[in-house]
């Protein structure tokens, strides 16, 4: 596994980062797919083992479900200053008034039931899982502002939105003294690059890392297209990201990777792996093989031609995952 700087900041991450939608209680919340407790921890521990030490979440994750298991586990398996442990906060958590947004409330609250799921006094990112247009930019960033100088956060995260409102909320920060974003996690890999035009080279100027979500396109970089597992035959959110035209990608993917003899899942996240603004992909993992895949990724390197040939048969899209 190799390490980098998250950002400009002096944090080290693991080239690969675990995204732990996955792991919840099943029919909690959304996500009727994910895996319980007892088919969570080991792989878990074996992202650990693997040499990943960059783990995220979110409060909205199986209804907090998630950061139970995830905190249990890394609790048993890590030592909580070897890891660097992300959470976010946006998504509504319960019925009527305050249950969700970006309000200096919401986010009081969720931070306090987050560090309880999670099982510590700290988490290392706290990320804003979407923009809200109905609280001041300015309430939200100084709340969070306020969680960092109580200890409670070390670093702050920003979450899928358009670079004008990302440039406001930092803006904002500097303007007031308080703590800006050091991240930015996005929606980005081989089917879906429009957050090239914007987001990505402001990330690049301002020194923010960038932590793709949904780097194998929720999995149809893996696979032949057309072809459904039992997660995206029940994933609503998805169901809409990627058209019929992203078959010319797909299939480019299993050239490269068939000319090579890896896995396509190397292959593209090999891909993103080399773009120069990227940190770390947040990958999900309900196999071995897909942390075994991951992990061989960082070391896997593409040639120029490869390269080429995988991102020419991009089309445009909309705007997609805000």
């Amino acid at each position: 596994m190799q390490y980098v700087k998250l950002g400009s900041t002096g944090l080290d991450v693991s080239r690969i980062c675990l995204g732990c939608m996955t792991y919840g209680v099943p029919d909690r919340g959304t996500h009727a797919w994910t895996l319980d407790e007892d088919a969570s921890r080991p792989l878990i521990r074996q992202a650990l083992e693997a040499g990943i030490t960059f783990f995220d979440t979110a409060n909205v994750y199986s209804d907090g479900t998630s950061e139970e298991i995830v905190g249990a586990a890394l609790r048993d398996f890590a030592r909580r200053d070897e890891i660097v442990l992300a959470t976010k906060v946006h998504g509504r958590m319960r019925q009527g008034p305050n249950g969700g947004g970006l309000s200096r409330k919401a986010i009081l609250t969720e931070i306090d039931h987050s560090l309880s799921r999670l099982g510590t006094d700290h988490v290392d990112l706290y990320q804003i899982h979407r923009f809200d247009p109905y609280t001041p930019v300015e309430e939200t960033m100084e709340a969070l502002h306020d969680l960092v100088k109580a200890g409670k956060v070390r670093y702050l995260g920003a979450s899928s939105m358009y670079a004008w409102q990302f440039s406001k909320m930092q803006y904002t920060a500097e303007r007031h003294g308080w703590t800006k974003f050091v991240s930015m996690q996005n929606h980005y890999n081989l089917l879906y690059r429009e957050e090239e035009r914007e987001m990505l080279p402001l990330c690049a100027d301002q020194g923010v890392g960038v932590l793709p979500w949904s780097p194998l396109a929720r999995g149809r970089l893996t696979r032949d297209w057309g072809t459904a597992t039992d997660r995206s035959a029940r994933d609503e959110f998805g169901s809409g990201l990627y058209p019929d035209s992203d078959r010319a990608v797909v299939e480019a993917v299993t050239r490269v990777a068939e000319a090579r003899g890896v896995p396509r899942a190397q292959v593209a996240l090999s891909w993103l792996l080399r773009q120069d603004t990227v940190t770390a992909p947040i990958i999900g993992a309900s196999k071995p093989r897909h942390i075994e895949d991951a992990v061989a990724a960082v070391e896997l390197t593409l040639t120029d031609k490869e390269a080429e040939e995988l991102g020419q048969a991009y089309t445009p899209h909309a705007v997609s995952g805000h």
